[in-house]
């Protein structure tokens, strides 16, 4: 059975989002501020935490960032409808999706499939996968861990997937539909930005080239690219 742990202020909230998803066959503990999150991720195994971001002592973002010091547990942002700034700071600082509030439990319950799994299916891939050295860059699949130049980088799991297929197809094009259906878990949608943002993130833990020549290249209106550089290249 799937845990997840919802955190939120809204009392009524929570036990609404509880009853709905119990009968949805997951097993659902709430807390209502950021310390009591933490204390809860500290403790128990959970598959996924749904996390509000206005909240009393320790707001949403406080409490991903101490959460992502330690742990790479997917996360699912509730965001004020309307609030495009509060869900692209989720997403750079390590959200792995967002549900705008109020929610609908339907889409909650969907996007709570997708995260999920997708991070099973890539448990089970990464086991039998083969590791990546491209440029310094060490992709492990088996224990999800990132090297650069042996110095480990610290991804959340959306931004491990992303960096992996990009790896996996390294100088070729990968589209922003096939990121986002593999990635993601969901199809693209007009004036979604949670591609850019997760790989906004990447590049900026991965870092370019030498002489500023980008590691990641967008294929605007396309994609994205993962270039394999060579040192003896000459500049253009």
């Amino acid at each position: 059975m799937i845990k997840l742990l919802i955190v939120d202020d809204d009392i009524e909230l929570c036990q609404l989002l509880q009853d709905y998803l119990s009968q949805e066959g997951f097993f659902v503990d709430t807390v209502h501020n950021g310390l009591e999150a933490i204390k809860q991720v500290n403790q128990i195994n959970y598959d996924l935490l749904i996390l509000d971001v206005m909240m009393p002592q320790k707001n949403g973002f406080e409490t991903l960032t101490e959460i992502r010091q330690d742990s790479q547990l997917p996360v699912i942002m509730l965001t004020a409808r309307g609030e495009k700034v509060d869900r692209i700071v989720g997403l750079e600082m390590g959200a792995d999706d967002y549900v705008a509030k109020p929610c609908d439990p339907r889409e909650l319950v969907a996007r709570i499939r997708a995260v999920t799994r997708r991070t099973q299916h890539q448990v089970n891939s990464n086991n039998n996968g083969e590791n990546k050295l491209i440029n310094h860059v060490s992709l492990d699949q088996a224990n999800r861990q990132v090297t650069k130049d042996g110095q480990a980088v610290e991804l959340t799991s959306t931004e491990f997937d992303l960096l992996k297929l990009l790896m996996e197809n390294a100088g070729k094009l990968v589209t922003r539909e096939t990121i986002s259906e593999t990635c993601l878990g969901k199809k693209l949608q007009p004036f979604d930005r949670s591609i850019d943002m997760h790989l906004s993130n990447v590049r900026k833990k991965l870092g370019d080239f030498a002489k500023g020549k980008p590691r990641i290249k967008t294929i605007r209106g396309n994609g994205y690219q993962y270039l394999i550089w060579s040192e003896q290249q000459p500049e253009q």
